[in-house]
C-alpha cells in the first residue's frame, strides 16, 4: 500500500544542524536518533521507500515522520506523552501506603523492626484491605522519594535494637600466624 506522496519542507539553518547531529551521535534515544535520520534523507532528496528501505522501516512510517516533522519542527524528534493505562488505586489508598512505610512496624505491633516489600503487601492487605503488588509499592514509594532500608547497612545504625545480646561472642575464623624469628 502506497500512501499519499509527501515532501520535506525546507530546514531552517538551525534544523538541519540539530537534525544533522542527532542522526549521528551515539548517546541520544535510539528513536530519537531513528527519526532524526529520517529527517536527514529526506532533506537530501530521498524518497520515503528509499529512507524504508535504507533504516529497516515501513515506508508509511517515513511519511508519517516527515508529516509530523513539517507541522511541528524539531519537536517532531521527540516522544509525544502516551496516556497509559489510567491509575487503579485512589490517592486515599496511595497516602495509607506511604504513611504504612513511613511507620515503624514495632509502634503498629507487629514483631519485626523493618519493612520489606512483601512485609508492606501483607500488612496493607490483612489491615488496611489493599490488594497491590509489591512492584506498584515500589514505584509509589520512589516517586515521593522513598528508598527501601536505608538505615540497614553494614556501617550504619542496626534497625535490630536487641542486636548486641543476641549475637555471641565473635571468634576468629583464622588462626594465628606465627611471627618469623
Amino acid at each position: 500500500m502506497r500512501g499519499p506522496p509527501v515532501c520535506l519542507r525546507k530546514l531552517t539553518a538551525e534544523e538541519r544542524s540539530a537534525v544533522g547531529a542527532l542522526a549521528r551521535s551515539r548517546t541520544a534515544p535510539a528513536r530519537r536518533v531513528e527519526r532524526a535520520r529520517i529527517v536527514w534523507r529526506a532533506s537530501r532528496g530521498e524518497t520515503p521507500p528509499a529512507i524504508a528501505a535504507a533504516l529497516g522501516l515501513d515506508a508509511e512510517t517515513v511519511r508519517r515522520r516527515t508529516r509530523r516533522f513539517n507541522a511541528e519542527g524539531l519537536a517532531a524528534l521527540e516522544d509525544h506523552h502516551r496516556s497509559g493505562r489510567p491509575a487503579i488505586y485512589s490517592p486515599e489508598e496511595v497516602a495509607a501506603v506511604i504513611a504504612a512505610a513511613l511507620t515503624s512496624p514495632r509502634s503498629l505491633g507487629l514483631p519485626f523492626a523493618a519493612w520489606t516489600l512483601d512485609r508492606l503487601a501483607a500488612y496493607l492487605l490483612e489491615h488496611k484491605g489493599i490488594a497491590m503488588r509489591r512492584s506498584r509499592i515500589d514505584e509509589i514509594l520512589l516517586a515521593e522519594g522513598l528508598r527501601w532500608r536505608r538505615q540497614e547497612t553494614w556501617f550504619g545504625e542496626r534497625v535490630d535494637p536487641e542486636f548486641a545480646e543476641k549475637r555471641a561472642a565473635s571468634r576468629r575464623s583464622m588462626p594465628r600466624r606465627r611471627r618469623a624469628a
